[in-house]
């Protein structure tokens, strides 16, 4: 158990920073890729003056060791110097407030935090880059090159909803294995969760119309595969990204777009080309030119078995009530409608009366829809003495104050199964009254995955959580957290 006694840790201050500036040489010999910048200078401090040394990494498959800050290593060896850094320390992620009037957060990530804490190795590689540019001494590699995290983590399970202060995230190790690893699981939490919040969203306005996640084109390659995995847990059903299907198994879909169109020389010619190679059962993409003269033209050449026609343009709203009008009057009475251009949360509520029948969304879902982030912090909550006591501490600087002591979370509900609270204890379990529900699930054990990481879990857990809100959160309109969060003290009071 922990204490609660209440503490502060120093802040951190900021050393041994390396600025890169790349320039352009020439091509080294074997399979380094093209545009390849020859030369690297870097002004580092303290430990090194001069250019930084970069050799072709040998293997094929990276790590995920160095996705982390300098400053990691570097207090990792200070700690090493000084002897605390095997004391057993617990570190939670949290967030201080959820983005600007959201009314709640979803957390997502979680399997792929996993993934990376499992896979957290330094190898010849990274050693040798950590060596050549003199980042940490000579003892600090060798712990790192037989570095493996064996401690334990728990948190919030994927797909949960979560509050201010939540303790999504709980690790526990030494603070050499747990230290090192927060920015991999900021990074990988902070992104997916942002996106999953936003997707949620998105998922209520569509009330039960189904969304493709298409966003991959307006971010970075390996963000787009975490963003429609993010999408999916939230009640996305399919995504145009063949990386995050073949990856993680999330369903995939795609048609044509307008230079398809382009391409031949009638529409009438590329309709006539797609139906015949995907089917009548296939989308087409209607206004490329004039969306009323390409609907009739592909229904005559489809038939009523038409699949669907896309509209990707203009007055949303207006257009799909003339073609479902023109569709029904065509016989095409099963024809799908889907829409997509630039759309967020709100213009899917404001396409609500409209006759549509699927929603595609790209830009504003794979960047948080306006919070790009979820703002998470990875914060050290408790730590042993020497002589074996827990000590809790926080940190006390203003505007980014923390709550010292190891957490726990139960999501409190009423006779109906209604959430009320997030009620959280300080060193002990809060006081369950018969229906609540524990948040922290076991994730990692010994450093061993444990649980059911499934994206199909993520997803039923997150319909469930958001069923179990008040119905205020699922409002767009801004607002505070749909539920207050309680500290156990809170409640006693």
């Amino acid at each position: 158990m922990v204490d609660r006694c209440g503490s502060s840790v120093a802040a951190l201050g900021v050393t041994g920073v390396t600025t890169l500036r790349q320039t352009r040489g020439p091509r080294p010999r074997g399979d380094a890729p093209r545009g390849w910048a020859g030369r690297h200078t870097a002004t580092a401090s303290p430990a090194r003056e001069g250019p930084v040394r970069v050799r072709r990494v040998t293997r094929n498959v990276a790590g995920t060791a160095l996705l982390t800050d300098h400053y990691e290593l570097t207090m990792l060896q200070a700690a090493l110097h000084s002897g605390a850094a095997h004391r057993d320390c617990v570190f939670e992620v949290f967030a201080r407030r959820l983005p600007d009037g959201r009314r709640y957060g979803v957390v997502a990530g979680t399997g792929r935090v996993v993934e990376a804490i499992r896979d957290f190795r330094f190898g010849e590689d990274e050693i040798a880059f950590l060596r050549d540019n003199a980042v940490v001494d000579e003892a600090t590699l060798d712990y790192l090159a037989s570095y493996r995290f064996t401690g334990d983590v728990w948190g919030y399970a994927e797909g949960e909803v979560y509050f201010p202060g939540s303790p999504l995230l709980v690790v526990e190790g030494t603070f050499a294995q747990a230290c090192i690893l927060e920015t991999l699981v900021l990074s990988i939490m902070n992104h997916d969760s942002a996106i999953a919040g936003a997707g949620s969203r998105m998922v209520t306005a569509a009330e039960e119309r189904p969304l493709i996640e298409m966003g991959s084109r307006r971010t970075h390659e390996e963000a787009a595969v975490a963003a429609a995995r993010a999408a999916y847990i939230v009640g996305f059903g399919k995504t145009s990204n063949l990386e995050a299907g073949r990856r993680y198994g999330v369903p995939t879909a795609g048609t044509s777009a307008h230079s398809f169109t382009l391409l031949h020389d009638s529409e009438s010619g590329a309709f006539q080309a797609q139906l015949e190679s995907l089917g009548k059962g296939t989308t087409l993409l209607v206004d490329t030119y004039d969306v009323r003269a390409a609907v009739a033209e592909a229904v005559r050449l489809a038939g009523p078995e038409l699949g669907g026609v896309r509209l990707d343009s203009g007055d949303l709203v207006a257009q799909a009530r003339e073609v479902r009008l023109q569709l029904d009057e065509l016989g095409a009475t099963t024809t799908r409608i889907t829409v997509t251009s630039d759309l967020d949360e709100y213009a899917i509520a404001a396409l609500a009366a409209a006759p549509v029948d699927g929603y595609g969304v790209g830009t504003s879902l794979v960047t948080g829809s306006g919070a790009p982030t979820a703002g998470m912090v990875y914060k050290l909550v408790a730590r042993k003495d020497d002589d074996g006591t827990w000590v809790s501490v926080a940190k006390a600087s203003r505007s980014k104050t923390s709550v010292g002591g190891r957490k726990y979370a139960l999501r409190r509900l009423d006779e109906r199964g209604a959430a009320q609270a997030e009620v959280i204890g300080i060193g002990e379990r809060p006081v369950n009254d018969g229906n609540d529900r524990e948040l922290l699930v076991p994730l990692m054990r010994g450093g061993e995955a444990v649980g059911d990481l499934s994206l199909e879990a993520a997803r039923a857990r997150h319909e469930a959580s958001v069923a179990e809100l008040p119905a205020r959160a699922r409002r767009l309109s801004r607002g505070e957290p749909a539920i207050p969060t309680q500290y156990v003290d809170d409640v006693e009071d």
